[in-house]
């Protein structure tokens, strides 16, 4: 016959409780963002990660332009101001997302009250520079829009003058006379062409010159400088708050209207979600560029972009274009590549 165990006898011949058992549980390590960059990186070749990145961007920017000007010029939702606001609860909701905890870049605080107040006003300029060129997009073909905008260095040579007192070498500032030249004979040329719709498009672009500009001359010390990514996350909601009243005391009640047009059509909806979406990936896309790549690279893929959107704007919405209109921005995009490289050979006399 067996003897009965104990509950005593049974807890001692079970090994998990003996007191002089030394094994011990090799728990892994929790990975730090890095680390898992590192291994999503190596399941691809750094060659089509980079292409990948690239096509991305591309995609990203064309397509918040066609997006915008689909909604804003074909679909009849007219209302610019809470698009761009839309676009920044967005920007704020994803960078909260991608810092806070896919932690794609370290979370920065902001220090002071003063660095507070120059972020805040660098989200005037930076509504200001969005709002005016969704505006355009209501009375301009996105191809023109894209020609107006090309023209970016121009401005920032002027505000860089007349803010910070910087020089350039004249074979820069001659390089501009064709960015200048080309967007006159495109615009003497344009078929669409819409005055008010020319002012918001110039107004838009010299807002995003200065804000370049502003923004090197505001965030430059060590202990102020942001991470464009935590930038985008301080800056994004600024201008929404901004842009609320304006969008309540120029288009109304354009938050009933959305949510009625909304209840009756789901694919407004969809073209909302995914435009806002699409708005905070050019952000994201834009940084993870120049990461991948160089800032000038960059900059020449933008002028490249320009080129692709205009074409890619008259397949779509097939807007009437002419042989001058053409030329015209044919001229000034070859200007802005002459500035780049006039730009890159001054910097390495300059060193």
């Amino acid at each position: 016959m067996v003897e009965a165990q104990s509950w005593t006898t049974r807890r001692g011949s079970n090994p998990r409780f003996e007191p002089n058992n030394d094994q011990v549980l090799d728990i892994p390590v929790t990975p730090t963002a890095e680390i898992r960059q590192q291994h999503y990186s190596s399941l691809f070749s750094p060659n089509i990660l980079t292409a990948a990145i690239i096509a991305s961007w591309y995609f990203s920017n064309i397509g918040v332009l066609l997006l915008n000007k689909y909604l804003l010029s074909f679909y009849g939702y007219r209302y610019p101001i809470f698009l761009t606001m839309l676009h920044m609860l967005s920007c704020a909701a994803y960078s909260l997302f991608a810092i806070k905890w896919l932690e794609i870049v370290p979370f920065q605080q902001i220090h002071s009250r003063r660095q507070f107040f120059k972020i805040l006003a660098l989200s005037v300029i930076f509504c200001f520079s969005v709002v005016c060129g969704n505006t355009s997009l209501r009375y301009l073909p996105v191809s023109f829009n894209q020609a107006i905008g090309a023209t970016t260095p121009f401005f920032t040579a002027i505000f860089a003058f007349v803010i910070t007192c910087k020089k350039e070498s004249a074979e820069v500032y001659l390089a501009l006379v064709p960015v200048v030249l080309g967007i006159v004979l495109a615009s003497n040329s344009e078929p669409l062409f819409h005055l008010f719709g020319f002012l918001v498009c110039v107004g838009s672009t010299a807002g995003r010159a200065l804000k370049s500009v502003v923004q090197g001359l505001l965030l430059t010390s060590e202990g102020e400088k942001l991470h464009s990514m935590n930038l985008l996350l301080y800056m994004a909601p600024m201008a929404a708050m901004i842009l609320l009243p304006f969008t309540l005391y120029i288009e109304g009640n354009v938050f009933a209207v959305t949510l009625e047009k909304g209840r009756g059509d789901g694919f407004m909806v969809f073209l909302l979600i995914g435009n806002a979406t699409v708005a905070y990936l050019v952000n994201l896309t834009n940084f993870l560029v120049t990461k991948h790549t160089s800032a000038l690279t960059l900059q020449v893929l933008g002028n490249a972009k320009a080129a692709v959107a205009a074409v890619v704007s008259v397949l779509i919405f097939r807007n009437p274009v002419t042989v001058m209109g053409m030329m015209g921005f044919g001229i000034t995009i070859m200007g802005v590549v002459i500035y780049s490289e006039a730009k890159k050979r001054s910097k390495v006399t300059a060193h």
